[in-house]
């Protein structure tokens, strides 16, 4: 199981939002690119970047990411705000490894299979964020009516490489996981799952192994100091 660390940005410093409201910043570090090289050498074999200005539709920091990419030696993967194919290819072109992708893929899961064709599976992940059991889009203000899981089979078949699941219902509230969903798929998924949302203790990373958990993206409880990294790599 590899521990992802996250690298969220917002008006280019790195933070750490709950439940992603815009306004509710808990950590404010000015350089991401530092943050990165700091993860890196606390043992990271990989980087989840989340551009929450693309999310919000309020900016981008490619440069920063651009930043990112050329200091540190980790395997990226990267979402926020991509909302075309051009989009996608830009961050892919610039040297991120995985894009991930949510939104547009949910309105229109062909462009999957395009990219897919194009960089190949590995390259391309989709985003699944879950409330209520029910995937939610647009910065997770929108409803579908397919669960998780639904989606979760119709994105391997399109050719996507991976899925992230993120349980919205405990993103970020630092209360622990809610494991039934996470397990739904990962039993039923034969392309790997990359989990988020919730994670709080290293219990919950437990958990997450023993249910077969391939990616585990680990955000506010390393900020706040809730879980040392280093304590993380003994499930890697």
């Amino acid at each position: 199981m590899i521990i992802i660390p996250a690298v969220d940005i917002k008006d280019g410093k790195c933070v750490q939002l709950v439940q992603g409201e815009p306004g509710t910043e808990q950590i404010i570090i000015d350089n991401p690119a530092e943050v990165a090289l700091n993860w890196e050498s606390k043992g990271a074999k990989r980087l989840h970047i989340i551009d929450l200005d693309g999310a919000l539709g309020s900016g981008e920091n490619i440069k920063i990411v651009e930043d990112i990419v050329s200091k540190t030696s980790l395997p990226t993967q990267m979402g926020g705000g991509i909302r075309s194919v051009d989009d996608a290819k830009r961050l892919l072109d610039v040297g991120i490894d995985v894009v991930i992708i949510g939104t547009m893929a949910i309105k229109n899961p062909d462009i999957i299979t395009q990219l897919s064709d194009e960089y190949g599976s590995e390259r391309i992940c989709v985003s699944l964020d879950s409330k209520d059991n029910k995937v939610v889009t647009h910065g997770w203000t929108q409803s579908t009516d397919k669960t998780p899981l639904e989606y979760a089979k119709l994105f391997e078949q399109k050719g996507a490489g991976s899925i992230l699941f993120t349980n919205v219902d405990v993103e970020g509230l630092l209360n622990g996981i809610n494991i039934e969903p996470a397990k739904e798929l990962i039993s039923n998924i034969n392309i790997p799952i990359i989990y988020s949302g919730g994670i709080t203790s290293l219990d919950d990373l437990e958990v997450l192994k023993n249910i077969g958990t391939e990616y585990v993206v680990i955000g506010s409880a390393i900020y706040k100091g809730l879980i040392e990294f280093e304590d993380t790599l003994k499930y890697q």
